[in-house]
């Protein structure tokens, strides 16, 4: 039985090649929110491949708006998108071009 106690293990990593990670700042004021956690998972939606995000040590599936809104990302986080399939590359583009823009 796991020691309950003990720190997550760190995220494996995947280096196949249809595997794409991007970095990206929360700059919204009041962080990720209901409404852009509604946003990226849409959009997230739009796409065949897995994407997922994690702060920390704590990684979610960026296609649930209720897994965006545990990670309770506020204003200045840094987070890791990772996406792996066929249009991993366009997701990621799409999902930081969220970020960029401020979700507007």
């Amino acid at each position: 039985m796991p020691d309950i106690h003990s720190p997550p293990a760190p995220p494996v990593r995947d280096d196949s090649p249809d595997c794409c990670v991007r970095l990206v700042c929360v700059m919204n004021e009041q962080g990720l929110h209901a409404r852009p956690a509604a946003k990226l998972a849409q959009t997230a939606l739009r796409f065949t491949s897995d994407v997922s995000i994690t702060m920390g040590t704590q990684t979610v599936d960026a296609k649930s708006i209720l897994d965006i809104l545990t990670l309770a990302a506020g204003n200045g986080a840094n987070l890791e998108l990772r996406a792996q399939g066929c249009d991993a590359q366009e997701a990621l583009d799409a999902l930081a071009d969220l970020f960029k823009n401020r979700f507007q």
